[in-house]
């Protein structure tokens, strides 16, 4: 059995694509995790203020649904990237040159910092007020 389709061979072997996707994941899951918590923190530390910014808190039920959700999209993105056998790349294509990896990794760490920090919030903002 040749190729099953674009993104993925015989052997299940993935395509540095998928790589992309869930590091994309992990990065939207951290903003949606820490939509309620650090959001109205980093406005009011640009100086932004007003009474509209209690409403970002009206996410902070769902905080924990985002955080499991942003997890398992960081997750899975590490498995990719450090522990999968690495893919040959046709040569002259995105996924050959380094700049790629590196972007991908540098977004499933910016993601996983965010998310701590978005768990963590209740322990280090008050250092800030």
């Amino acid at each position: 059995m040749a190729l099953t389709d674009d993104r993925t061979d015989s052997a299940g072997a993935d395509r540095p694509a998928r790589r992309g996707w869930l590091a994309a994941g992990g990065v939207l899951g951290a903003i949606l995790a820490s939509a309620c918590c650090i959001g109205p923190l980093v406005l009011l530390t640009l100086g932004i203020s007003g009474a509209w910014i209690g409403n970002l808190t009206a996410l902070e039920p769902y905080k924990p649904i985002f955080a499991v959700i942003a997890f398992g999209f960081i997750g899975a993105g590490f498995r990719q990237v450090y522990f999968r056998k690495p893919v040959v790349c046709e040569p002259g294509s995105y996924c050959a040159s380094p700049a790629s990896t590196r972007i991908t990794k540098a977004a499933l760490w910016a993601a996983l910092i965010l998310v701590l920090a978005a768990l963590t919030i209740g322990w280090w903002a008050p250092l800030l007020y």
